[in-house]
């Protein structure tokens, strides 16, 4: 699922690449508009596996957010504050380019975790 704050754009390109393995959404398709984040981390937490696409790291500086993503049955991948700024044409190259050890790393952790995508190294570095 990717949120609010990255491009409808990215979730589709995404879909378009990717849809033979995964589902893609963009989370305003999922709900449409406006949703708030302790809504949508209940409800997606409910609905099963789902893995975030952010852009919004607010979410762990918050407390009832970040309780909310910590306790649900996600995994958030939250682009740095420079990948953000960038345009979605290279959000997508940095995402696809680490492709493969988001998945590996999902598969590794347990439900709650939450990691920020570098610009340039292949680590995550865990966050929240």
């Amino acid at each position: 699922m990717v949120d609010e704050n990255l491009s409808p754009y990215l979730a589709r390109a995404l879909e378009g690449l990717l849809s033979a393995d995964h589902q893609i959404e963009h989370i305003r398709n999922h709900f449409g508009a406006g949703l708030t984040d302790l809504s949508w981390i209940e409800i997606l937490s409910q609905e099963g596996e789902w893995i975030i696409l952010s852009g919004d790291r607010r979410i762990s500086r918050n407390r009832a957010e970040l309780a909310a993503f910590r306790s649900s049955s996600l995994i958030g991948f939250f682009l740095c504050r420079t990948l953000t700024r960038k345009p979605v044409r290279q959000q997508l190259i940095r995402i696809l380019t680490i492709w493969d050890q988001i998945e590996a790393q999902a598969r590794l952790v347990q439900p709650g975790a939450m990691f920020e995508i570098p610009e340039r190294s292949g680590k995550f570095r865990s966050i929240g």
